[in-house]
């Protein structure tokens, strides 16, 4: 499985946000040219809902495996597991006592499943990247076992306190097809999607660990809002799960997962609070038959030079807006029939 990111690194060379952007934007490939991305070949794809406790790493692999050799038996290509499935999903300091540097114990434990299993994993965990400095991290094994990482972009309110975000999205390849991933807050940014599928992303993995208030079916109905319009705006497959149950430290999961095709059509689906795991198939035939029809492959008519604000960047996030026009300017209004004008006076 390779891709635009870079091999699991030393944690000791980072050192704080601008220290990880650095290292991630050095000395490789950002992206895949138009020559790089042959056809996508069918995939058979896993995805997961289940239970991860909070700092109770050594029962979270254990089920991981037990998913992972359910999904090899199924014949499937590879496996992805929620957001934070090794480590558990808190919003407290004591996180970094579970967080670890990659390569570490857990993720050498997910290489060895990947390996004996022949199957591809994405799983999630509190990465410890330098002193005091943490990612929302997940990894990317190939089933030989090679591994590479995503680093959450996009930090809700309460995660921004604790961890550091990513500073690039970068596609992987498993057989022929290109993917990229996006961490649960990530998805609501629809610009990433459509910078992965630039890069040759046909499929979006978003991987998620999203509490409550909502319930399953809530979670589900939003999902389908926001994730059916990334499939679709994108031509691409989407792949999404969510942590289920019980996590600890107070937190609740409602579980969900969906699969979805390049039109934005639930191919699988499930949701409740129990773990399971969906298994669909990724027909490269249906991707290409979307993007090439009159009606599908949306980004080829893109104006990048009309979407400069896009980029544009203050302290709050926030653009400064050009000032309206409240009024109308008569001048430039086309001049009323005198049919119209006898409309509007009766």
């Amino acid at each position: 499985m390779g891709g635009g990111s870079g091999r699991a690194r030393d944690s000791q060379s980072m050192r704080g946000e601008h220290d990880i952007c650095r290292e991630e934007q050095h000395g490789r490939l950002i992206g895949l040219c138009k020559d790089d991305t042959g056809p996508m070949d069918d995939l058979r794809v896993a995805a997961v809902v289940m239970r991860s406790g909070f700092g109770e790493t050594t029962s979270n692999l254990a089920s991981m495996e037990r998913f992972v050799r359910q999904a090899a038996r199924s014949g499937a290509h590879i496996v992805c597991f929620p957001e934070m499935s090794i480590t558990g999903y808190v919003l407290r300091s004591e996180i970094e006592k579970f967080a670890e540097p990659i390569p570490g114990p857990s993720t050498s434990e997910v290489q060895r499943m990947a390996r004996e299993n022949k199957v591809g994993i994405l799983a999630g965990l509190a990465e410890l990247t330098g002193s005091h400095a943490m990612a929302m991290t997940q990894v990317v094994v190939s089933p030989s076992g090679t591994m590479e990482i995503y680093r959450k972009l996009h930090l809700s309110e309460g995660e921004q306190g604790l961890f550091e975000g990513g500073c690039d999205a970068p596609v992987f390849k498993v057989g022929g097809t290109t993917f990229g991933v996006q961490l649960c807050y990530d998805a609501h940014f629809p610009e990433l999607s459509t910078i992965l599928a630039l890069k040759g992303a046909e499929v979006f993995f978003m991987p998620h660990a999203s509490p409550p208030p909502e319930t399953a079916e809530q979670k589900r109905m939003r999902w389908l809002r926001y994730l059916s319009a990334r499939a679709y705006d994108n031509s691409a497959f989407v792949v999404a799960c969510n942590q289920t149950g019980d996590g600890g430290a107070g937190i609740r999961f409602s579980g969900v997962a969906l699969i979805l095709d390049p039109r934005g059509q639930l191919i699988a689906e499930t949701s409740g609070d129990e773990e399971r795991m969906i298994i669909a198939d990724l027909k490269a035939d249906t991707l290409r038959k979307t993007r090439n029809t009159r009606m599908g492959f949306f980004l080829a008519r893109r104006r990048p030079e009309l979407y400069g604000m896009l980029s544009a960047s203050t302290e709050n996030g926030a653009y400064e807006r050009p000032e309206a026009n409240t009024g109308f300017d008569e001048a430039r209004l086309p001049e009323e029939s005198s049919s119209a004008r006898a409309a509007s006076a009766s």
